[in-house]
C-alpha cells in the first residue's frame, strides 16, 4: 500500500482552503489550551496571553530592548554576509582550482558541518572573550558550510553547452563569468541566503546567550535569571513573526523570481 502523501494539486490531495482550515484550527486549539491552562499554573511557568502581550508591547517600545534587537540584527547581517562571501570564495576555488577540491569539500566542509554551534561558542569565548566578535564568529562558522555546499551544487549544475557557446563566440573569461556563470548561480544564491537567514536566528540566540553581552539572546538570559517568562515568550513570538514575514515577503519571492528568470533549480 502506498503511504506517500499526495502532492498539492494531485488527485486526492487536500485543497488549499482545506489545508489552511486545518492550520487555523490547530492554532485555535493551541490558543484555547494556552488560555485554559494559564490560570492554573504559576505565571513564571506559563504566563497568560495578556501578560505576554504586555511584555511584547514593552519590548517594542523600550529603547534598551530595541538596542538589543538592533545588536542581534547587526550580528545576523554581518555573519550572513561574511559566511556567504567566504563560502562562495571556497566554492569557486575548489571548482576552478581542482587540486584544492579534496581539502575544501572532503575535509573542511564536513568538519564545519559536524561541529556544533555550542562548541564554536565556547571556543569563541575562550579565544575572544564575551563579545560581539564571538557571536559573529560562531554564526559564521555554522553558516559557512551552507554557502559552500549550495554554491558547489550550483557550479556543478552549470550548463556546459552554454559555457562552450560563450567561448565559441569569443567571450573573454571574465565576460563569460559575469554574463553566464553569475546569472546561472543566482537561484542557488537566493536559496542559500534564505536558508542561512533562518538558521542564523537559531544560532544567534545561542551565541548571544553564552558568548555575547548584547542582543536578544542576552535579553532571554536575563529573563531566565529573573523568571520573567512573559518576556521570554514575547521575544520568541517576535522572532517567529519576524522570520516568517521575512521568509514569505522577501526571501521566498526572491528565490522564486530568480528560479523563473534564470531557470535554475536550487
Amino acid at each position: 500500500m502506498n503511504t506517500a502523501a499526495a502532492a498539492p494539486g494531485a488527485p486526492g490531495a487536500p485543497s488549499v482552503l482545506a489545508r489552511r482550515a486545518v492550520a487555523a484550527g490547530f492554532l485555535l486549539v493551541l490558543a484555547a489550551a494556552w488560555v485554559a491552562s494559564a490560570g492554573h499554573v504559576p505565571a513564571y511557568v506559563l504566563p497568560s496571553p495578556a501578560e505576554v502581550g504586555a511584555a511584547l508591547a514593552d519590548f517594542v517600545t523600550t529603547p534598551v530592548r530595541l538596542a538589543h534587537l538592533w545588536a542581534t540584527l547587526t550580528h545576523i547581517s554581518a555573519s550572513i554576509a561574511i559566511a556567504f562571501v567566504g563560502g562562495s570564495v571556497l566554492a569557486f576555488v575548489a571548482h576552478y582550482a581542482r587540486w584544492s577540491a579534496p581539502a575544501i569539500h572532503r575535509r573542511l566542509g564536513p568538519f564545519l558541518s559536524a561541529f556544533s554551534g555550542i562548541g564554536w561558542t565556547l571556543l569563541g569565548v575562550i579565544w575572544f572573550g564575551v563579545s560581539s566578535f564571538t557571536v559573529v564568529f560562531t554564526i559564521v562558522a555554522v553558516l559557512l558550510p551552507f554557502a559552500l555546499v549550495n554554491l558547489r551544487e550550483g557550479l556543478l549544475a552549470l550548463d556546459a553547452e552554454l559555457l562552450e557557446m560563450g567561448r565559441s563566440f569569443g567571450r573573454r573569461r571574465d565576460a563569460a563569468f559575469v554574463l553566464l556563470v553569475v546569472p546561472s548561480l543566482l537561484p542557488f544564491a537566493a536559496a542559500t541566503l534564505r536558508i542561512m537567514f533562518g538558521v542564523a536566528w537559531k544560532v544567534t540566540l545561542t551565541a548571544e546567550l553564552f558568548g555575547g553581552g548584547r542582543g536578544l539572546g542576552y535579553v532571554i538570559n536575563l529573563a531566565r535569571q529573573d523568571y520573567d517568562t512573559a518576556t521570554l515568550f514575547a521575544v520568541i513570538a517576535f522572532i517567529i513573526v519576524a522570520v516568517t514575514l521575512a521568509d514569505r515577503l522577501v526571501f521566498g519571492p526572491i528565490e522564486r523570481h530568480t528560479s523563473r528568470q534564470f531557470g535554475g533549480r536550487a
